[in-house]
């Protein structure tokens, strides 16, 4: 079985996509056959290919061997919205089955897959699943995602909590300055490394050059470590 990590955030838009793109990229970049996963997307625009989200595209474009988009992103609900209430739009209800069967089917021809969760957390499924059942199913620690950001310290400080009280396992995280004039980011940066209990995994600053340079020794932890 190759290794995975599962990566959430403290919110929605903090840049979970960015992150697991750029773990993606250092990981094949230090010779690994890294693929990424999206198991549920909500937000897609139909093409001739079908139904595709642009968070699930972006993972396929960064992964190596580049998996089909069916196994990338096993539920690609259209409305941008909460997962289980695109999903009840549809008529669909989430289940762990084919999540279960796309990351098999990734697995086949990976070393390590990065799976990317929808928003924050503690985030619905469906009426009998929550996100965390995810991580649990395909056995994965998680890393959090900390937009930096006003606020970041509680969101970081509850997330982490929710993820442990979960029954899972938080590897680390990984800060991401989503806003280029957050007051005193530095102390918050040590206020963060003091208080969640958990490595920090490295730091993105606003719109980086090459996000995969800056997390190459966090893709080479997670990699030495699972």
């Amino acid at each position: 079985m190759p290794q995975g990590i599962f990566i959430t955030g403290t919110d929605t838009g903090v840049g979970k996509t960015q992150v697991s793109a750029a773990l993606l990229r250092a990981l094949v970049a230090g010779g690994c056959r890294a693929v990424g996963m999206k198991p549920v997307a909500s937000g897609c625009e139909f093409s001739p290919g079908g139904w595709s989200n642009e968070d699930a595209r972006a993972l396929i474009e960064a992964s190596h061997p580049q998996p089909a988009y069916a196994d990338c992103n096993p539920y690609a609900l259209h409305d941008a919205v909460a997962p289980h209430l695109a999903a009840a739009a549809q008529g669909v209800e989430i289940e762990l089955g084919p999540i279960r069967a796309g990351y098999a089917a990734l697995a086949a021809s990976a070393d390590f897959i990065v799976v990317e969760g929808a928003g924050g957390w503690a985030v619905p499924l469906s009426p009998r699943l929550m996100q965390a059942d995810i991580p649990r199913a395909l056995g994965l620690d998680v890393v959090l995602v900390v937009g930096l950001r006003l606020g970041c310290i509680n969101h970081a400080l509850l997330s982490a909590a929710a993820i442990r009280a979960d029954g899972c396992r938080l590897r680390g995280w990984i800060g991401n300055a989503i806003d280029p004039a957050q007051p005193l980011q530095r102390e918050n940066i040590a206020t963060l490394r003091e208080r969640l209990d958990a490595d920090c995994l490295g730091l993105l600053g606003y719109n980086p050059p090459d996000p995969a340079a800056a997390l190459a020794a966090a893709a080479a932890g997670l990699r030495a470590q699972s």
